[in-house]
């Protein structure tokens, strides 16, 4: 591995723990409006599509802090 694809991978990385957990920060935050301002307890048990949301969003955080991490070390490197 060369030292452009390490940094590449290490950015990868980096981007995709940051962000996962700003998605799931955002879900909480989600959860926590609905709960404290609107007086509404969120159950994903009985809505698939809620529990979808709850879980694919900060799956799709990670992906797209991880592509932002490899585009940030690519215009790092020059390219």
């Amino acid at each position: 591995m060369t030292s452009t694809a390490s940094k590449k991978a290490g950015a990868a990385l980096a981007g995709f723990l940051v962000g996962g957990a700003a998605g799931f920060v955002l879900t909480e935050a989600i959860a926590a409006f609905f709960h404290f301002v609107l007086d509404i307890t969120l159950d994903v048990e009985g809505y698939p599509v809620l529990l979808a949301l709850f879980l694919g969003l900060p799956f799709l955080g990670a992906l797209v802090g991880a592509f932002t991490g490899t585009r940030v070390a690519d215009r790092q490197a020059g390219r």
